[in-house]
């Protein structure tokens, strides 16, 4: 059958729809955890830095979750009110704020730390293609994992 030049228009055709449809089933899937700790996948992620840094800049922040500072505010408004982070002005450059974990935010990763454990059994992958899909992400994104 003769291929059109319109095929490459075909959803069938593109990676960018299975991706976007992986991602959204997986958020799906992370929802019903993160409901019993009280976080979106979003907050639950920019917790994800914080547990790991305790403080870091907004702007590295921002280039660590991929999110915008339209993105971030509102999110990191959030966590401040829940008492897990809170925001402050550099004490080396006002114009940089820094976002720093508190104690309730520590804790909070002994409710979160199951989470991983749980979403890897929500997979149709073995480790081996899990560890094989996670390289394969992290090298469209241009980045070594």
């Amino acid at each position: 059958m003769k291929q059109s030049k319109y095929d490459a228009l075909k959803l069938e055709n593109q990676l960018c729809f299975p991706l976007y449809a992986c991602s959204r089933e997986i958020v799906k899937r992370y929802k019903p955890f993160l409901d019993e700790i009280g976080l979106t996948y979003t907050q639950y992620i920019a917790m994800m830095v914080m547990w790991e840094r305790k403080s870091v800049n907004v702007k590295e922040l921002g280039e660590c979750l991929y999110l915008d500072s339209g993105t971030l505010t509102p999110l990191l408004k959030k966590l401040e009110s829940k008492g897990y982070v809170t925001r402050m002005r550099s004490d080396k450059d006002e114009r940089n704020l820094v976002v720093a974990i508190t104690e309730d935010g520590e804790k909070l990763k002994d409710k979160a730390v199951e989470i991983p454990y749980q979403i890897a059994g929500c997979t149709n992958l073995t480790p081996e293609e899990g560890v094989q899909l996670y390289g394969i992400l992290y090298k469209i994104l241009g980045k070594t994992p």
